[in-house]
């Protein structure tokens, strides 16, 4: 907002949506942003406020795919019968950013920014049992759901470049970081659960935490393909810089078939969409990327407004 982006948020809270639009508004003067009510759990949901959005943008620069469902310690599902780490944190971006891909593609320099986190580190994806149906295990599903986001970010890079889409595909992560899915996610009172409420002070702040996120959608470094998250004590604070890439995501043929059983299952696919010559309209990411727009560094985010 205060590069001078028209800034649109997205979530399933209108107040916490109000809240943050106000909050945004009270340190950007001029701010230009906006709240849509969406739900990642439900992929009807998802469609409809893409089709809002496709009637009120011609074009998406940026589009960060930033929520998430940590550890619930029993397993859940979403309004579509998914595992819900797997259904929101994957399924539910998947189908969005597919929604969405004509507007970005209008752009012809947009970024896909998506979350992923240290938990997929170890992480692998269960083909055959995606949905956690047998044998729940609340850390291991979430591991795969943001694996999962972080090979959808890899394989959108491929198929950019293959098809000519001109869209970025890149992934960041927070480190460990104090935010409200960590500090007050499900499963508090487990042992994950207490050490993060009781050891919130041995995180980073959430403003250090974003900067990873930040570099990926604005930097001009920041490369399609690239994975990024902090730069200390194994990635888990510090500034942005590339990240270890897990040895699971580098599976292209696990990519692809991730790719395949995700539009299979949001019933969504990606249309092999050839990009079209550009007008003379500019998008801002275009204008901020020519004049090197680069991260704030940490004292900006952590200083008063």
């Amino acid at each position: 907002a205060q590069a001078g982006a028209n800034v649109v948020i997205a979530g399933r809270s209108p107040i916490k949506g109000a809240a943050a639009v106000a909050e945004i508004e009270r340190r950007v003067a001029h701010a230009s942003v906006s709240f849509e009510l969406m739900d990642l759990a439900s992929l009807g949901s998802v469609q409809r406020c893409a089709e809002r959005l496709k009637q009120s943008l011609d074009a998406v620069d940026l589009l960060i795919n930033n929520a998430a469902v940590m550890t619930p310690p029993h397993r859940r599902i979403t309004a579509d019968g998914f595992e819900l780490q797997f259904g929101t944190n994957h399924l539910g971006h998947f189908a969005l950013t597919a929604h969405l891909l004509p507007l970005l593609m209008n752009s012809g320099k947009a970024r896909v920014v998506s979350l992923s986190s240290v938990a997929a580190r170890d992480a692998r994806i269960h083909f055959d049992d995606l949905q956690f149906q047998s044998g729940y295990q609340p850390m291991a599903a979430y591991g795969q759901s943001k694996l999962a986001c972080l090979m959808f970010a890899l394989e959108m890079q491929r198929l950019s470049d293959e098809l000519g889409w001109g869209i970025k595909g890149i992934a960041a992560h927070p480190g460990i970081s104090r935010t409200e899915l960590l500090v007050n996610g499900a499963g508090r009172w487990s042992a994950a659960g207490v050490v993060r409420r009781f050891a919130w002070f041995l995180f980073q702040p959430a403003a250090q935490g974003a900067l990873p996120t930040l570099y990926a959608a604005t930097a001009a470094e920041a490369r399609g393909g690239g994975y990024y998250g902090p730069d200390r004590l194994s990635e888990t604070r510090g500034h942005p810089a590339p990240a270890r890439t897990p040895h699971a995501a580098l599976d292209v043929a696990a990519c692809r078939r991730l790719w395949s059983e995700s539009e299979w299952m949001t019933g969504v696919c990606f249309p092999s969409l050839k990009a079209q010559p550009s007008g003379t309209a500019r998008s801002w990411l275009a204008e901020a990327l020519e004049d090197r727009l680069t991260v704030p560094g940490p004292l900006d985010f952590l200083s008063p407004p």
